[in-house]
């Protein structure tokens, strides 16, 4: 299949375009850039926008899929990078563009935690983009990983450099909400096998590892793997750290804002059953997943 895929610079859109090309697949990768250059024949690099409809309108012209794995976690509104923008506007646009060209699936990165109530701006416009996605009319896959893990994450590697640098690790609140992380190596096989999957059309998946774990836990095996007996934490009133939160977000340097904060206390665990079962998935244990890049 040619798949059309946005997000593919990201972390997991590395990962699915690499499986991708290993399946045997042409991917045209949508850029910003036209200086951008593919390390593979069978990536065609293509400038353009996905907030910018003008561009997308002959972009994909001959694919059989739209991979769109764009977001963003974090706002920055004086550089127009806003939830609104990035996942909402930027779904509504592929969405006319795959009609007007004729590419009639669609797969969808969402995020799990992702509903019609949200409190959060970035699951409210994940919200958004997916009832977009349903009632667009094409044949649609959506998928909603939790926390995401891998080589070049975020996540993982920044709390291991706190574990390394600093004695004690600051935590917010008691620490005891679960995270069920996720291998990015299935996220993007999640994908990749979806191509091939009939069955998975119309369905909306919740990704996530074989086992939630608390922050606290995290912490602990995320230390246990760079060789530490134990780490010391100290625990934050949230009642003291949501106003400094709410306050010092503006600051890009600071590393949390209140929609973070507001999603780490809620949660982020599901039930992967499903999804591992229709795409035939063998879900990859945290504790060993993160010994492979962090030792």
């Amino acid at each position: 299949m040619k798949v059309f895929l946005t997000g593919g610079t990201g972390f997991v859109g590395q990962e699915v375009q690499r499986q991708l090309l290993q399946k045997g697949h042409q991917v045209r990768l949508l850029c910003h850039s036209q200086k951008q250059t593919a390390e593979n024949p069978d990536v065609e690099i293509i400038q353009g926008d996905t907030t910018l409809a003008e561009s997308l309108q002959a972009a994909l012209q001959g694919c059989d899929v739209v991979i769109n794995l764009v977001g963003i976690i974090r706002e920055f509104p004086g550089r127009n990078i806003t939830f609104e923008r990035l996942h909402t506007e930027t779904t509504r646009n592929l969405l006319h563009a795959a009609k007007v060209q004729g590419v009639s699936r669609f797969l969808q990165m969402s995020a799990n935690g992702t509903r019609s109530d949200a409190i959060t701006g970035y699951h409210k416009t994940k919200w958004a983009a997916e009832q977009l996605v349903r009632e667009s009319g094409l044949d649609w896959t959506i998928f909603r990983p939790s926390l995401i893990f891998g080589k070049d994450d975020m996540f993982v590697n920044m709390l291991a450099g706190l574990i390394r640098k600093l004695p004690v690790v600051p935590v917010m609140g008691d620490g005891k909400y679960r995270l069920q992380p996720v291998a990015v190596t299935d996220v993007a096989a999640g994908f990749v096998n979806a191509l091939d999957t009939p069955e998975t059309s119309g369905k909306t998946y919740h990704c996530g590892g074989p086992e939630a774990y608390s922050y606290n836990q995290i912490l602990d095996l995320i230390g246990a793997t760079l060789g530490k007996k134990s780490v010391c934490k100290i625990h934050q009133p949230l009642l003291l750290m949501k106003p400094v939160v709410s306050v010092m977000q503006s600051l890009p340097q600071f590393p949390m804002t209140s929609d973070q904060l507001q999603m780490l206390l809620e949660e982020n665990i599901c039930d992967p059953a499903e999804w591992q079962k229709d795409l035939q998935l063998e879900l990859t244990d945290f504790k060993e997943g993160i010994s492979q890049y962090l030792t």
